[in-house]
């Protein structure tokens, strides 16, 4: 099944974080008025397309450590 992010011609990165890591997420940022991420070992795989303001708070609890291991 094809997503809007598949059909749009999106530019996805990674965070400066993750450096060399193999396990990370990949956002773009050009889709107006939202955010998509998905999983960088997975490209083809399921996509996330969030608000701004969710994209927002998902990473203000990941920045306070409320998602660590």
């Amino acid at each position: 099944m094809s997503t809007l992010l598949d059909r749009l011609d999106v530019q996805w990165r990674k965070s400066t974080r993750s450096k060399d890591a193999d396990t990370c997420v990949e956002v773009t940022s050009n889709v107006r008025a939202a955010v998509g991420v998905r999983d960088s070992t997975d490209p083809h795989g399921p996509k996330l397309l969030l608000d701004r303001p969710a994209f927002g708070e998902i990473l203000a609890a990941i920045r306070s450590g409320a998602h660590d291991l």
